[in-house]
């Protein structure tokens, strides 16, 4: 893998550091932080004593302050903020940051003297705090073309015959159409899967299957 290799799938991480992250982008989606997105989650130490290299033995700006980072250890990950907004969007961060603190997930942002507010990582030790679950499937995404999600259980969904997935919220069905939309007209998908959540035929899985889809498409863009 080539030190240039940006990985940003979630599923690299550690499974303690994806719940986590997945948590985080619960609450920033029911806080309406929906348009942050990851950057990078596991880091070789090849790429990351590479980076260390930028502004010291490599040109370039400093972008990382140590060859020792839980992105190597796969309990990090770096998100930014989509258009038209800055990429890192101080406000956006700060907020962002704020709900991780609540969390027990340390904000680079809080680090002193080497603020890092588009990182965040945990401990290997790290457990969700009393009070918080996943309520559903968290759509983490890894492109600013798409929106934070929560796709709730089950039985919060109303199901049609077959159990086609009927969400009870107006935002949610936009989102999904939304990003079907986009996925077509990138030449991702065909058409008939847009057609088929219009007229009421598609279901949770397909649709979740279909994101999945989507996110591995670009990422091989």
């Amino acid at each position: 893998m080539s030190v240039t290799t940006v990985i940003r799938d979630l599923s690299q991480l550690l499974p303690v550091a994806q719940t986590a992250c997945k948590l985080l982008f619960q609450e920033c989606y029911k806080a309406g932080i929906r348009d942050i997105f990851i950057t990078e989650t596991y880091r070789t130490q090849e790429r990351q004593n590479y980076l260390y290299q930028q502004g010291r033995s490599r040109p370039g700006p400093i972008i990382t302050w140590t060859l020792n980072s839980r992105h190597t250890s796969r309990l990090a990950w770096d998100i930014a903020v989509a258009p038209p907004k800055d990429l890192y969007d101080v406000t956006t961060l700060n907020k962002v940051g704020a709900i991780a603190r609540k969390l027990g997930i340390t904000w680079g942002g809080d680090w002193v003297g080497s603020v890092d507010r588009p990182h965040f990582e945990v401990t290997p030790s790290w457990t969700m705090p009393k009070g918080y679950k996943l309520e559903g499937t968290v759509i983490v995404p890894t492109t600013s073309k798409l929106k934070v999600q929560l796709i709730i259980d089950e039985k919060d969904i109303e199901k049609g015959e077959a159990g086609v997935w009927d969400p009870k919220s107006p935002t949610m069905y936009s989102a999904a159409e939304q990003m079907l939309e986009q996925a077509v007209k990138e030449g991702l998908i065909q058409s008939y899967h847009l057609d088929d959540l219009r007229n009421k035929k598609m279901t949770a899985d397909r649709l979740l299957g279909l994101y999945i889809t989507i996110q591995q498409r670009r990422n091989k863009k």
